[in-house]
């Protein structure tokens, strides 16, 4: 700060830095009101279109050939002005379609969304409910247009409050209801790449390296805390496997994960890291902890069985590395011997120097804590394929095609 900004600030009144920061936040506040009434007007004004096309259509017999006249005489008379193309002009009765009463736009959160997200909601989603369940979380989180696809597209909704849990049992309410709707089951992890054969320590490194991505799985107020988080009771050593604080429950969660399908005793190793989290690092006005454990697959009766009993607040959900695709698609991709048979041996050449191009040297991996060393007799060898001694893999037989070609 300059001497002549210093002087200047100590000559002010009294109070004024309060007054001014008070003045702000009115201002930012009647920008945000204003660019809401206008988004509503021109909301309430594709609304009228479309119904006056869907009227004209149903009463006069008007084409779709006439949205083209349209679209022309309205570019024609505001040529300022975009949203006037055929396509919209679509999108508007469809618009009004999806919502006969006018007043949707004004009372719901349908009328807080920009144009986009409408078209979003329109185009992705088939029944009122689901549109207006999206409508509302997209307002409650402030979801963009390309984050409210995102969300649509991985149902994300639909899985919400899914998990077999026991926190009726032992949460008081309302938070056992927050709580419930805050777990989802499946999780969705496609984003890892990884096989379905993964090892635990693989999923949990991965999750960590694509934390971004795992938290919006997740879902909003889960904070990362840490992963393989060291505990000491009674002398020796314990390790949980990923630690998150939820913002809104204001607890810790500790989420153990299972590369197996489940089994009850899971629950018992589950509810003694919940017990010492509480002891250790639980603060004096936080929650009690709540554990989620994410198995292979999970069967729903047994977890109810093995959560009956279970005096912390646990849930039970199972997670996805590949999203299952339709038995008539599956069957029309062409497999992997199928694949490696069509490579040739110039395709090969040249994927190798694409490989070693792209591979950068100062990359590295992000800080993790220390895993805990694997137990005696469960240290899993580094898995390669066993090839005959003396054999190449197989080529085909086509003449190597030019590369030349490929640019």
């Amino acid at each position: 700060m300059t001497a002549t900004a210093e002087s200047q600030t100590a000559m002010l009144p009294s109070g004024y830095a309060e007054w001014i920061a008070e003045v702000k936040l009115r201002i930012r506040a009647a920008q945000q009101r204003a660019a809401l009434a206008v988004n509503k007007e021109m909301l309430q004004l594709y609304w009228q279109i479309g119904r006056d096309i869907l009227d004209r259509q149903a009463v006069a017999g008007w084409g779709t050939g006439v949205l083209s006249r349209i679209e022309a005489d309205l570019r024609a008379e505001f040529p300022e002005m975009r949203g006037f193309s055929r396509s919209n002009l679509l999108y508007m009765r469809a618009f009004a379609e999806a919502w006969p009463n006018p007043d949707v736009i004004v009372q719901r959160f349908v009328g807080q969304l920009p144009w986009g997200q409408n078209i979003t909601l329109l185009t992705k989603l088939k029944t009122r409910e689901e549109r207006l369940r999206y409508a509302a979380r997209a307002v409650e989180h402030g979801w963009s247009r390309p984050l409210l696809t995102h969300h649509i597209e991985l149902r994300t909704l639909e899985r919400e409050g899914k998990a077999v849990t026991n926190f009726d049992q032992r949460l008081p309410k309302p938070q056992s209801d927050l709580a419930r709707e805050t777990l989802k089951d499946p999780y969705r992890f496609d984003f890892l790449s990884l096989g379905s054969e993964a090892e635990e320590r693989e999923i949990e490194a991965a999750l960590v390296t694509h934390i971004t991505k795992f938290l919006l799985e997740l879902g909003a107020g889960f904070a990362f805390v840490g992963r393989q988080v060291h505990l000491e009771v009674g002398g020796r050593d314990f390790y949980i496997d990923l630690l998150f604080y939820h913002l809104r429950l204001r607890c810790f969660v500790v989420l153990e994960l299972k590369a197996v399908e489940f089994e009850p005793e899971h629950t018992g190793k589950l509810n003694f890291y919940l017990s010492a989290v509480d002891e250790q690092l639980r603060h004096e006005h936080d929650n009690p902890t709540i554990g989620l454990l994410l198995c292979k697959t999970n069967n729903r009766v047994i977890a109810e069985y093995a959560l009956r009993d279970v005096n912390k607040p646990i849930g039970v959900a199972e997670y996805q590395l590949v999203q299952a695709l339709p038995a008539q698609l599956e069957a029309n991709l062409p497999s992997i011997e199928r694949l490696q048979a069509e490579l040739t041996e110039a395709d090969i050449d040249e994927l190798e120097k694409i490989h070693h191009g792209a591979r950068g040297d100062s990359a590295t991996p992000p800080p993790t804590v220390k895993p805990r060393p694997a137990p005696a007799g469960k240290r899993h060898a580094t898995k390669t394929a066993k090839t005959s001694p003396g054999k190449k893999p197989p080529r085909s037989t086509k003449p190597p095609r030019s590369t030349k070609a490929r640019r």
